[in-house]
């Protein structure tokens, strides 16, 4: 069994995922927004092991607490290696928007699109889909019929593609390839907001029409 607390952080609100495995009781955070010690204690409370933290891109609000998080944990860092520059700029990208994060520590592991995760007993495949900001990959856990899709798919929006590194049509082609062949039932975990499924979106999403 797999359970998955949902954690709002930071200025913009960006969503925070710990998803945990039941039977072996270690754990993934998947984009640390803000306050790191805060999901290091919530992690903590359930009696959960971080074994690893996921970033789907890193972009500043999605790394806001990643210095807290590993100080707290130690667990390795885990990114795309085309992220690697811009989470290097985070506190910088951050004074554009008048905030400061502290610096991010260099990540420990670099991903690839294929490749596959075990958290505990969770398999967890990594999808490349850039488009809204370079090095995005999203974390699907078939058996579970879930994806942490970072800031790609919305409910009823997609990424924004005006920033730095964005790709208005690379972003739906990662859409297209990488989630729509997804089954409906699939719940789409966004970096904010709230939950959706790939069904949901595929029906009604009007970028997607």
């Amino acid at each position: 069994m797999i359970q998955i607390l949902h954690l709002p952080l930071g200025p913009l609100q960006t969503n925070c995922y710990i998803l945990a495995c039941e039977e072996t009781m270690q754990a993934a955070v998947i984009d640390p927004a803000w306050n790191g010690r805060s999901i290091a204690a919530t992690a903590d409370e359930k009696g959960y092991a971080i074994t690893h933290i996921l970033l789907t891109h890193s972009h500043f609000d999605h790394v806001g607490g990643l210095a807290e998080l590993k100080q707290e944990t130690n667990a390795p860092i885990y990114i795309h290696p085309d992220a690697v520059t811009m989470l290097s700029q985070a506190d910088m990208s951050a004074r554009f928007f008048g905030l400061t994060v502290p610096d991010p520590p260099p990540a420990d592991e670099m991903l690839s699109d294929g490749q596959t995760l075990n958290i505990g007993n969770i398999t967890v495949d990594v999808l490349y889909t850039p488009g809204h900001a370079p090095g995005h990959v999203s974390f699907h856990a078939p058996a579970y019929h879930v994806v942490f899709d970072g800031d790609v798919l919305f409910q009823g929006s997609i990424g924004r593609t005006d920033l730095p590194g964005g790709d208005y049509n690379l972003l739906i082609q990662s859409i297209t390839d990488k989630l729509m062949v997804m089954p409906d039932e699939t719940q789409v975990l966004s970096g904010h907001g709230p939950a959706t499924t790939i069904g949901a979106e595929r029906r009604r999403n009007p970028f997607l029409q």
